[in-house]
């Protein structure tokens, strides 16, 4: 059973259940071509007719063209292609006209991507040039005055697709109007079918694109409106379909479906009241402010639509919250759907000036006109659940955390990583080679598990740690002396190497770190357990050097691990080199025989500690594990662990799980090439498998 709560509508929406029908019943019965004479194809053409009348009435269509296509993207290349166009005409002609195409700058990237490809390749010449937008994320009027004179075309959108946020249309009409312009003005309404209230004809707008599946209707189905007397060139030619303004044999089944989604809108029966959606939006935004203090919404609702809600939370990643709502099956988004892939701040809130933190860290929540109470309230539980399950691992900032972390962590960030040493019993650290990135991430540990920080240490001489000193306050010393690395110049212990070397050492817990010279201008640092006043090589668990290719001949073994902070290959950490087999990957299907054939294996999840308390339902719920259970060890505290197995029993398999298969895949590649050759990763992760 699926028991996704789906808070991702802004992306896409799932099929109302009577469009899917009436989309079969196109593709089972109605299946004729709407342009044939003979009756099978007359009954298609009344569902296509019966769609766009419907279509003309509900967006207020009047005297404009109403055109079926693909979707926005295509409605907004074939708007682009006509104006530019026209300016192209009027230029040839000798006529004035505008030396601009003005866009939002927070404007669906298609938009300014449509705008530079056809300027270029019809040769208009034309400068893009960005509308800028205040806090709020509403268009700069003020701007658009001095820029509306010189604008060749105008595009701007009813509403934001990453903070739901409005546009004053009413307000650039009359901007636009008061310049005198012939600018051409396109207005992005993806978003605003079903949610705001559209009356096309009766306004200054001359191309407005739309997208089906944003409402509830199948993906590849869309409408463009073009007011009457607006230039128009059809982007696609060929047997004249759509009275030759899009050729090309109608997307049937898609037109059935986005009919029968328009018509309940223009019943009004079947979708919450906009008074029930603002009711749905308002619980969300008080389980999030319970659940994650801190949270800050980077749109106003008084200005957006009720559907929408951005988020940043002080301390908390993008990634880290995509991740644990994933874990407890609340599909969100991290900005546009578009670019989610990108690790990059949202180019839409940097546009409204907001800080770093909060563009780098935006979350965005939204849901489709099908959402009900139900829904709503399963999703407000587990948003506590989340906000637990983060609290538990101290990643709320300056919120003490139930579980205080231990061993060896380490904090990657593109190619390089910061590693921490902690030590529970005597809740203290020490930190080696911090990242500027991982700041934040560093003082919510030290903070939320309530450590005092021994020690800032460097592998490279003169690193600025002031930084993170200052963020942690009363936890670090930052006025004890140092000598260039951080090395607390007042060190109480002195041990003895492997190799007779005499060297200074910090006690931590039952373990020691020690400092050795690694060339000029470098240090590395040995962690292990003393015995007496030295430190054997074979009682060295770790190694940190900036790179992990250093050898280290008489202070260590083939069983230390070399953990480095400079990791552009994402080995993890490195050792005693073995060849790594092809056999890596198990899937769902063959998961349950390899337990069964190896009763002996162990089951474990590498997602983060909050990920992994977050899981709804438990991990692997659904997949044969013959009742075991799954141990949680974390992919940045699997070098801890990885000393442990690889002194242990090297034959006993490890099944390594995560939520998409990419985690486990490099856990399994790093044990493997350790030397341990049951190592396994669950292809597809637990995504495919649940």
């Amino acid at each position: 059973m699926n028991n996704d709560i789906y808070l991702d509508g802004n992306a896409t929406t799932c099929v109302l259940p009577a469009a899917a029908l009436a989309a079969a019943d196109i593709m089972g019965q109605r299946y004729g071509n709407p342009s044939s004479a003979h009756g099978t194809g007359l009954r298609a053409k009344v569902v296509l007719d019966q769609a766009r009348q419907c279509a003309v009435r509900l967006l207020g269509v009047g005297d404009g063209r109403l055109m079926f296509n693909s979707g926005a993207t295509e409605g907004i290349q074939t708007a682009v292609l006509s104006a530019l166009v026209a300016v192209r005409e009027r230029q040839a002609r000798g006529e004035p006209v505008g030396k601009l195409l003005v866009y939002g700058a927070t404007e669906h990237k298609a938009v300014p991507e449509a705008l530079a490809h056809w300027n270029r390749l019809l040769g208009a010449g034309l400068t893009l040039t960005a509308l800028p937008v205040d806090a709020d994320g509403r268009h700069d009027l003020a701007a658009l005055r001095t820029l509306a004179p010189d604008a060749a075309m105008v595009c701007t959108m009813a509403a934001n697709n990453e903070t739901g946020v409005i546009s004053d249309l009413d307000g650039i009409a009359g901007v636009l109007a008061a310049s005198g312009t012939g600018a051409l003005w396109m207005v992005d309404c993806v978003q605003a079918l079903g949610k705001l209230e559209l009356n096309l004809a009766a306004t200054r707008i001359d191309y407005a694109p739309f997208s089906g599946h944003k409402l509830h209707a199948p993906k590849g189905i869309g409408m463009l409106y073009v007011r009457a007397g607006a230039p128009f060139t059809p982007l696609v030619m060929g047997g004249g379909q759509e009275t030759g303004q899009r050729s090309g044999t109608e997307n049937m089944a898609g037109i059935a479906a986005l009919g029968v989604v328009l018509a309940a809108l223009e019943r009004g029966d079947t979708f919450p009241s906009h008074a029930q959606l603002h009711g749905y939006r308002a619980r969300l935004a008080d389980a999030l402010r319970a659940a994650l203090p801190g949270t800050v919404f980077n749109n106003a609702f008084d200005k957006s639509l009720p559907t929408t809600l951005n988020f940043a939370v002080p301390g908390v990643s993008s990634r880290e919250l995509m991740d644990v709502f994933d874990a407890a099956r609340v599909r969100v988004s991290a900005g546009s759907a578009c670019s989610a892939s990108k690790a990059a701040p949202s180019y839409v809130l940097d546009a409204m000036g907001l800080p770093l933190w909060r563009s780098a860290g935006a979350i965005r929540m939204s849901f489709g006109a099908m959402v009900d109470d139900a829904t709503i309230a399963t999703a407000c539980e587990r948003i506590a659940h989340c906000g637990a399950a983060l609290r538990a691992a101290g990643m709320i900032a300056d919120q003490p955390s139930a579980e205080p972390d231990d061993g060896l962590r380490q904090l990657g960030t593109e190619g390089e990583c910061s590693w921490l040493v902690l030590d529970a019993a005597s809740r203290s650290c020490i930190v080696i080679d911090p990242l500027p990135a991982q700041t934040a991430r560093i003082t919510a540990i030290v903070r939320g598990h309530n450590y005092r920080v021994q020690a800032i240490v460097a592998t490279t001489a003169h690193a600025d740690h002031g930084a993170l000193a200052h963020a942690l306050g009363a936890h670090f010393d930052a006025a004890a002396p140092t000598d260039g690395y951080g090395w607390p110049a007042l060190t109480a212990h002195r041990l003895v190497l492997g190799n007779g070397a005499e060297v200074a050492a910090i006690a931590i817990g039952s373990q020691v770190l020690a400092q050795v010279t690694a060339g000029e201008g470098a240090r590395a640092y040995l962690l292990g357990i003393k015995d007496g006043a030295s430190l054997p090589a074979d009682m060295v668990r770790f190694a940190f050097t900036a790179h992990g290719d250093l050898a280290l001949p008489a202070l260590t073994t083939g069983q230390t691990l070399l953990c480095p902070t400079r990791d552009a290959r994402n080995l993890l950490c490195a050792g005693p080199l073995a060849a790594v087999a092809a056999d890596l990957q198990l899937d769902s299907s063959t998961l349950a025989a390899f337990l069964d054939s190896h009763p002996d294996a162990v089951l474990i999840d590498v997602r983060e500690p909050y990920e992994f308390a977050a899981t709804v339902p438990p991990a692997l719920a659904g997949v044969a594990t013959g009742n075991r259970a799954v141990q949680s060890v974390p992919l940045s505290r699997l070098v801890e662990h990885a000393s442990l197995w690889l002194r242990g029993n090297t034959h006993q398999p490890l099944v390594f799980v995560c939520r998409s298969g990419n985690r486990s895949m490099k856990a399994a590649q790093c044990l493997r090439r350790l030397g341990h050759p049951g190592s396994y990763s669950l292809a597809g992760g637990l995504a495919l498998a649940a």
